[in-house]
């Protein structure tokens, strides 16, 4: 109790508050820009974040984070654009309550859910997080070879793109992890001779090439030459009717976020489509829905702060990153020089505590600049991605430079940052892949040192309770999809086949 006390002591040092003011308005105005995600952003100002103090700088890329859920919204109502894909669904009812003069209702919904949604996750993150960091204190190698491994597969599976290119995208991370010296025997592995990727290669590099360049490009490419003309916006504040109305989806939207963003792969994007969905079946009039629900705003911009909130229990108590962004902020840990998992609580539980209580401060901020500040949303809204995509890139490459001093990082990146666009193009995610390579080192080291303490018997994995446990999920998760998908085409084939015969009949 002292400890999540003193945590309010740190993050209402002027410092922390400034921090944590700048992270919130940074991610409203990257979640109102489509395009520029809170993982791009976070990978463009990595080399800024390595200045400042640890715990101020945790707490502004948290802000970032689920400010930009809160962004999201405003484009979305007001001119039909997700700014964040977790916004996507938001765009069915909350556009159309717009064209009906709603704009103000839908976006202070969005708003009073989005704030009861995190505010709901905090608590429990308070609750649970030590909790699960006490459990994760047993963990040796062998678990943490089996998490990684069904993190790995969760992200693929579970994740808002196709399995099958997201397991194609996360395999190719596993490989870019094996690149550099080989931590147990020292040898090289994928180096080409090369001095410069000896120490493998650097995440940060690779997620601001993949991020960064990637979405800067894929960005400039869609929006080019369109115009937006927001909505009007007037009546922000919703009637008694409308908030009895949306308060059981806001309720449903809390309890389902939380528990999604939990799960790696889930995050965000699952919560929204989860929650819309369930409020759509639970409905007596579903063909309110994508007409102007009021439950069908509340219910996914509830879900999804509040999944964006949740995501960093698995990262703070267990070190897994559960999506990109929280793949990013486990990068500025690492850079930071402070390891995330079991032990942050005791060994820093100032930047635990203060990370976890700056969110309280940080929803409050937004609840409470979100809706005054839409006018100025709206203008930014208005200046071109040419203007804004070669700012951005300059700001990119000076910082990857500034990282190691080196040109070589520039090229990587730039590599990296084609290959993020194609595979945009393609329809490939560049999440998991990002995700995988951070987990591929995490996996083998921990797969390697189990099997020294179990003298190469694989079986090891198995015969212990937690690691047992975790595979046996691993196994439901990997073979659940494919029975799912059987299942659906016998269904599919059997209407055809009675088809045929009556045909035939005839």
């Amino acid at each position: 109790m002292d400890a999540f006390l003193d945590g309010f002591a740190v993050v209402t040092q002027p410092g922390n508050l400034l921090y944590c003011l700048i992270g919130v308005l940074i991610g409203m105005l990257i979640g109102v820009l489509p395009g520029l995600g809170p993982a791009a952003t976070m990978a463009i100002l990595l080399p800024i974040v390595v200045t400042v103090d640890p715990v101020a700088a945790v707490i502004m890329l948290a802000g970032i984070y689920y400010g930009a859920q809160y962004g999201g919204t405003i484009t979305s109502v007001l001119l039909r654009l997700p700014g964040e894909a977790s916004s996507v669904v938001t765009v069915f009812d909350g556009f159309a309550l717009a064209k009906q003069g709603k704009a103000g209702t839908a976006l202070g919904i969005a708003a009073i859910g989005s704030f009861v949604g995190a505010t709901v996750s905090i608590v429990a993150l308070s609750l649970a997080a030590p909790v699960v960091a006490g459990w994760a204190l047993d963990f040796g190698p062998a678990e943490y070879a089996a998490l990684a491994l069904l993190g790995v597969l969760l992200i693929a599976t579970i994740g808002s793109g196709h399995p099958v290119k997201a397991l194609i995208a996360a395999s190719i991370g596993l490989l870019l992890a094996t690149v550099g010296r080989d931590s147990f025997n020292n040898s090289q592995r994928f180096t080409f001779d090369s001095l410069q990727l000896a120490d493998g290669l650097d995440f940060v590099v690779v997620a601001m090439g993949l991020f960064g360049v990637g979405e800067i490009l894929y960005n400039l490419e869609e929006r080019h030459g369109k115009v937006h003309v927001p909505a009007a916006v007037a009546n922000i504040w919703p009637s008694r009717k409308e908030l009895r109305v949306a308060a059981p989806a806001i309720g449903r939207g809390s309890v389902i976020g939380f528990f999604l963003g939990v799960l790696p792969g889930g995050g965000a994007v699952m919560a929204s489509l989860a929650a819309y969905a369930t409020e759509k079946r639970v409905s007596k009039t579903p063909e309110r829905f994508g007409r102007g629900a009021i439950e069908g705003v509340a219910a996914p911009e509830t879900a999804n702060n509040a999944a964006a909130t949740s995501s960093f229990i698995p990262l703070l108590t267990l070190g897994i990153p559960a999506n990109a962004s929280m793949g990013m902020l486990f990068a500025a840990l690492l850079v930071l020089g402070i390891t995330p998992g079991p032990q942050l609580l005791e060994e820093r539980p100032d930047l635990f505590w203060g990370v976890v209580n700056s969110m309280y401060i940080g929803n409050l901020l937004l609840l409470l600049l979100s809706l005054p500040l839409v006018g100025v949303f709206v203008r930014i809204l208005r200046v071109r991605p040419a203007i804004l995509a070669p700012i951005t890139a300059l700001i990119t490459v000076l910082g990857v430079y500034t990282i190691n001093n080196s040109v070589f990082d520039i090229f990587v990146m730039i590599a990296f940052g084609i290959l993020g666009y194609l595979m945009k193009k393609v329809g490939f995610e560049p999440g998991p892949m990002v995700l995988a390579f951070v987990l591929g080192a995490l996996l083998e080291n921990n797969v390697r040192r189990a099997l020294l303490i179990f003298e190469g018997d694989p079986t090891g994995f198995v015969t212990r309770p937690i690691s047992g446990t975790i595979l046996a999920l691993f196994l439901v998760a990997a073979v659940f999809p494919v029975v799912q998908a059987v299942r659906h085409r016998r269904a599919a084939t059997v209407p055809d086949e009675t088809t045929h015969r009556e045909d035939a009949l005839r």
